[in-house]
């Protein structure tokens, strides 16, 4: 089953996307909820009536009337998240960003998953990306798989983790890499390098739509691993191309780790991290270590389109454009 967000008259409403069409999942049953954040948060009892519905469209037995959605109104899956982290579950990706900067690849990447908490409030979906000024020194896009939490839980153990998915989303981790850079020379951060948009979308599908997808975790992990293509597009050129199923660490045992000693939450979103070779970081390194000379680094400009597609999981599109304000954050940094 795939789920959208849409905007109507203002509100966030929650849909049904089948075969092309949104249905709009709340006119066909009131007793469902009419947004997104609601629905997570009544679980698997939503869950199971919004799939019979779906089983009762396909079928013919409920003749439903789609809604008109302009391709501007399309919203991110889960438009008000309670939470977002993002791991760090590739090695791919780290092994080479690492390689580039000279050093060697780090011994704890291999005993437990990490993560950070971005801007829940910075979450969008398809369409325009604005950037400040200073988010245009080195911008970035990162390529990556997301889940979206379906249920409350505590101390969950990677065995069970896999539980309390509610579905997978295509994730952006939109990234201004001077601003990052800079203020993670004090140990702390990411946060201004990050925190201005994380992309999620187009649509939210359920665990049931990847099984045939699914497929062992690497030697040593625990839970599921899908086996799912990601590419990333910038102006119609291919720049970047990798698998779900590289991932190192699983999303139950980023799960794990997220929800020792706290709640996790209906609505908590957990992006993968950066595919390898998924962001211009990583491609430039590595461009300027194999051919210095010659090698001519990249970043997203205004009026960039970027194009993720996962398989089973769609295709989100955005495009880069600069807001009509001057201000400077690396322009007051003091000598």
């Amino acid at each position: 089953m795939k789920l959208v967000s849409y905007l109507h008259e203002a509100d966030a409403r929650l849909g049904l996307y089948l075969d092309g069409h949104i249905y709009d999942l709340n006119s066909l049953d009131p007793n469902l909820p009419d947004s997104m954040n609601s629905f997570l948060y009544e679980g698997q009892a939503a869950m199971e009536a919004a799939r019979s519905l779906e089983a009762a469209i396909k079928a013919g037995f409920v003749k439903a009337n789609p809604v008109e959605v302009n391709p501007d109104e399309l919203l991110a899956p889960v438009p008000f998240p309670t939470s977002c982290r993002d791991g760090y579950a590739f090695r791919q990706h780290v092994e080479a960003a690492r390689r580039n900067r000279g050093v060697d690849m780090i011994a704890e990447f291999d005993q437990y998953p990490i993560f950070y908490f971005t801007n829940h409030n910075a979450v969008q979906g398809p369409g325009p990306i604005p950037c400040m000024p200073d988010h245009f020194e080195k911008l970035d896009f990162e390529l990556e798989v997301a889940v979206v939490i379906g249920k409350t839980g505590r101390n969950v153990r990677a065995e069970e983790a896999d539980q309390y998915i509610a579905g997978f989303m295509i994730m952006n981790d939109m990234s201004a890499r001077t601003l990052q850079m800079e203020e993670m020379l004090l140990n702390l951060g990411p946060a201004k390098g990050k925190d201005f948009c994380t992309v999620i979308g187009p649509w939210l599908v359920t665990p049931d739509e990847l099984e045939a997808y699914k497929v062992p975790a690497k030697s040593g992990h625990v839970g599921a691993s899908y086996n799912l293509s990601m590419k990333c597009w910038v102006n119609d050129q291919l720049v970047s191309e990798g698998n779900v199923a590289d991932m190192d660490w699983t999303f139950a045992e980023i799960i794990e780790r997220c929800a020792y000693g706290v709640d996790i939450y209906p609505g908590d979103v957990i992006g993968s991290g950066t595919v390898g070779t998924g962001c211009f970081l990583e491609l430039n390194g590595t461009g300027l270590r194999l051919d210095p000379q010659n090698f001519k680094p990249q970043w997203l400009q205004e009026g960039d389109e970027v194009r993720m597609e996962i398989t089973g999981l769609g295709v989100l599109e955005n495009v880069i454009v600069r807001e009509a304000d001057d201000f400077s954050l690396l322009a007051l940094k003091k000598k």
